[in-house]
């Protein structure tokens, strides 16, 4: 039986701790792009960041946004969805005026209604971003609505929502791999998603969040071990990025 901290409140021990998991879960979620947003704010430089993670999450947390209306689940993994939206809006708008103002020989601006697949996620407007997502959203929505009561359909969204975050780190690890280096990514950002993510997936077991959550969550934190591996396997190669971008 929990110990009661106030008769008059009816708060016990229990009530704490699933407030402080919550709060952990919406707030925890977003904290790894903040060293990540400070490292390119602070040497203006925001080629080692892979935009397609931001892409990633927005996709996975609009779905699960959208799975939330077809099988309810607890409200701060709503709320984390929608913070990590704004999150990710602003990790783009840092980024896409970073190497706006980075640009020496002034190029053809590339926009959304250009319906370039070559440069798909890599538009010089902020505002194409939004566009894109807005469409997504839209289209996801109508066919949400549509298909509301059919139950293998939600199960789909759902197991799209979390396997499309599972594979958050993927676009990072191409990045690295292929500038066979780890510069310009933040080395907090993927110990505090590591951190993150055994945690959110102990958090799905124990809440006995839908199967999709913590088998995806599982996957996650493998990804995150890749990227730890990437950084020790480059070291000697930041190393040297390093050097040659302080003119060392």
């Amino acid at each position: 039986m929990d110990w009661i901290i106030s008769d008059e409140l009816g708060l016990t021990v229990g009530h704490l701790v699933g407030w402080g998991a919550a709060t952990a879960m919406i707030v925890g979620g977003v904290a790894p792009y903040i060293p990540q947003y400070r490292q390119i704010r602070k040497t203006q430089d925001a080629e080692g960041f892979s935009l397609y993670v931001c892409l990633t999450l927005l996709i996975a947390n609009t779905l699960r946004i959208l799975f939330w209306f077809g099988k309810r689940y607890e409200i701060p993994l709503l709320i984390q969805s929608i913070v990590m939206n704004a999150t990710m809006f602003a990790m783009i708008h840092l980024c896409v005026t970073v190497k706006k103002k980075n640009q020496i020989i002034r190029s053809r601006d590339r926009i959304f209604t250009d319906m370039d697949r070559k440069y798909f996620w890599a538009w010089t407007d902020f505002q194409s971003y939004l566009d894109c997502m807005l469409v997504f959203s839209v289209f996801g929505a109508a066919i949400t609505y549509l298909l509301i009561e059919f139950a293998p359909f939600v199960e789909l969204i759902g197991f799209l929502a979390v396997f499309t975050e599972a594979m958050l780190g993927a676009p990072q690890i191409a990045k690295n791999l292929a500038n066979k280096s780890t510069e310009g990514m933040s080395l907090s950002m993927v110990i505090m998603w590591t951190c993150g993510d055994l945690f959110k997936t102990a958090y799905f077991v124990i809440r006995e969040a839908p199967t999709q959550f913590w088998v995806c969550g599982g996957l996650q934190v493998l990804l995150d071990i890749v990227i730890l591996v990437q950084v020790w396997l480059y070291r000697h190669n930041t190393a040297a990025a390093r050097r040659v971008r302080r003119g060392d």
